[in-house]
């Protein structure tokens, strides 16, 4: 059963060639078509979701996507070059060459992320909800992105005897890049099957869950990782995973008890505007 799982895995699974086709020459690598898919499908799930979170109109999203996107790779590449700056000191020009690899998706969600509040506040939508409708796109994005590691044999794991381990430089390792993708296509499904079914019960829940269930599991894939950036003797990505939860958790606390506050102000505004209604009818009457 075991040997035939592993044969399953090598078929599905076997070493890639990171080139998918050339034009002219120029190479057109897996990598970035996994990272242009996964941007499409998140483009597509959020335009779905504007209603749910009162953006309009729906195309919004195209338009943040035009600020979002390219702040967002200048970011995964610059944090990622940043750690990694004695592989590049010596020739800076290579920090173009992100269709090599090299992209750091903690880089990402801080520069997009930080993209997109001061774009909702430009346009006075509201930043927080902004938030929520893209926290499950970011997640369908990394699940159809992380692939581009596999093609690039790149951010796998430790060796491994598993039956599902992938063949990288002639050993078997860990697929840490499928660990995180199928993590994050369930995490995106879990989050709009919440939202969906009117679970959500505050502005900020739902990024407030997705940071903390993607920072979960990025801590504990990280550390099968042979190709973490490091803060001295520490994963840079596990302190940041840590640090995510924390701030998450109490981001979750505070906004909840944020939204029991507008929601009972609310209420409270309700019924004394059916209150003088009532009363300019018994008036009236």
């Amino acid at each position: 059963m075991i040997n035939a799982l592993a044969q399953v895995t090598r078929n599905f699974l076997p070493v890639p060639d990171p080139v998918a086709f050339r034009v002219f020459g120029y190479e057109i690598r897996w990598y970035g078509i996994c990272i242009v898919l996964g941007i499409i499908a998140a483009v597509i799930l959020c335009t779905k979701r504007t209603e749910l979170y009162d953006i309009r109109p729906s195309d919004r999203v195209l338009d943040m996507v035009l600020w979002v996107v390219p702040t967002g790779v200048v970011g995964a590449r610059l944090y990622y070059c940043l750690f990694e700056w004695e592989n590049y000191k010596d020739n800076p020009i290579s920090i173009l060459y992100i269709h090599e690899g090299g992209l750091a998706i903690h880089g990402a969600l801080i520069f997009g992320l930080t993209t997109a509040f001061l774009v909702s506040r430009h346009w006075k939508q509201s930043p927080i909800k902004w938030m929520d409708l893209i926290a499950p796109g970011i997640a369908i994005g990394q699940a159809f992105g992380r692939w581009g590691n596999y093609f690039n044999s790149e951010a796998h794991g430790t060796p491994t005897t598993l039956p599902w381990a992938i063949e990288v430089d002639g050993q078997m390792v860990h697929p840490t890049f499928l660990y995180e993708s199928i993590w994050c296509l369930l995490l995106c499904i879990g989050l709009c099957i919440f939202e969906k079914k009117r679970k959500k019960r505050f502005d900020g829940q739902i990024i407030c869950l997705y940071v903390i269930f993607y920072s979960i599991e990025r801590f504990f894939v990280e550390g099968l990782r042979t190709d973490s950036l490091w803060i001295g003797s520490l994963r840079q990505a596990q302190v940041i995973s840590v640090c995510a939860v924390v701030l998450g958790i109490i981001a979750y606390v505070l906004l909840k008890k944020r939204g029991e506050k507008l929601q009972k102000a609310a209420e409270a505004k309700a019924a004394e505007q059916a209150s003088q209604t009532a009363e300019e009818e018994q008036n009236n009457g």
